[in-house]
């Protein structure tokens, strides 16, 4: 199948993924005068009272925002917030296939960090979540920050977290078959921006210890030009103050982690790893060196972002989970402790009579994903102090 021409063409059938759907009849003026006004202005004035009612007289315990500003959206770049439409209604469609959760898209057209989050933080009462999605980096970290500081909901951007922790699950159990230990190996990320970034500091806190980055640049050292973002992570990894290519830094690599280019990994550089190594190339749709020759230079476990070869690291393992969790105890935000649940949790999914080279992460449609991802983020928003209920 050609999936563009196909997919453009059931996108003009379609006329848009999501539509609106009333949860109560109107078929008389006594549904009417219940549903809307005189009735209505009852459970209005109640809300008044106390905001928190607005959780149970309305939607909002179960809504959230799929929230981008078109700069770098689904690899296609900077193409504006109109043109990313399509991704964030299929996020939606998601949303409510895996989670059960009401997601409605919307797409700020500004590139003003203040503006958006402004913007953003302005509607954020209608709703229980907030996930931003397809902000380019470094602007997405600032956007981050500042909307936690000024909401009291959670605050998710999917490409950072989302990503990070389905990494991180997937490399506990790529670790199990190769019999490595987390806090010995020796990890690679290639790409620091906002997934490389975030993948970087969830893999230290699941205990990643050896750690290097590496962007166009090289390998990631103070000393070198960078964004506050990526100047930090110079400080918090390479300790030994390495210098040179991603070549030089896969040399005796356990992990290689790629979210970056199509094609910059060759044979040689999988051959220069350490024995049994893992190897999570995810550039999408061209992933950094295909999975078989990968393989074929002797890699022991290989992940992609892709759904037509084994062990796809895809972030629909995560989100819809993430935020039934969430809503499921109001959850104020979404911490540290949180993803790290998620993380244990698709991880823990694959018992060990299951586990292989060709199986570390549970699949896209298995039925059990989201209820473990939920239940595990939930109890760490009880434990950790952000659930409200």
């Amino acid at each position: 199948m050609n999936y563009a021409e196909e997919s453009l063409r059931l996108h003009g059938e379609w006329r848009g993924k999501i539509e609106v759907v009333s949860r109560v009849p109107v078929k008389n003026r006594e549904d009417l005068s219940l549903a809307y006004t005189p009735g209505v202005a009852q459970p209005c004035l109640e809300i008044q009272k106390d905001i928190n009612k607005s959780y149970e007289l309305t939607r909002r315990w179960n809504t959230c925002a799929v929230i981008t500003d078109g700069t770098a959206v689904l690899g296609l770049g900077d193409i504006g917030p109109e043109a990313g439409m399509p991704v964030m209604e299929g996020k939606c469609v998601l949303f409510k296939s895996f989670g059960d959760v009401d997601a409605f898209p919307l797409c700020v057209k500004t590139k003003d960090v203040d503006e958006f989050v402004n913007a953003v933080a302005l509607i954020s009462g209608s709703f229980g979540g907030i996930n931003l999605e397809d902000i380019a980096a470094p602007r997405c970290f600032e956007i981050e920050r500042k909307l936690k500081e000024k909401c009291d909901i959670p605050i998710f951007h999917d490409d950072q977290h989302g990503t990070a922790i389905v990494v991180g699950a997937a490399l506990m159990n790529a670790l199990r078959v190769v019999g490595k230990r987390k806090e010995e190996a020796r990890v690679v990320i290639n790409g620091a921006g906002s997934a490389g970034i975030a993948i970087g500091r969830h893999l230290m806190h699941l205990g990643i210890r050896h750690l290097k980055m590496v962007d166009r640049q090289g390998i990631l050292c103070p000393g070198i030009d960078m964004n506050p973002a990526q100047a930090e992570m110079a400080d918090l990894t390479n300790p030994e103050g390495m210098r040179g290519t991603l070549a030089d830094a896969l040399a005796g690599a356990d992990v290689f982690v790629g979210v970056s280019a199509a094609h910059i990994v060759s044979k040689e550089m999988i051959r220069s790893m350490a024995d049994g190594a893992i190897v999570f190339p995810m550039a999408n749709p061209v992933p950094e060196i295909e999975p078989e020759d990968a393989l074929e230079a002797g890699a022991a476990v290989v992940g992609t972002g892709r759904s037509d070869h084994p062990n796809q690291i895809n972030n629909v393992l995560v989100f819809p989970g993430m935020f039934r969790g969430a809503f499921d105890v109001r959850a104020r935000d979404i911490n540290e402790a949180m993803k790290i649940a998620a993380s244990k949790a698709l991880s823990e999914l694959v018992t060990d009579e299951e586990l292989s080279a060709e199986y570390i992460i549970p699949y896209a449609f298995d039925p059990k994903v989201g209820p473990a991802v939920a239940k595990a983020v939930a109890q760490a928003a009880r434990d950790s102090g952000v659930a409200r209920i």
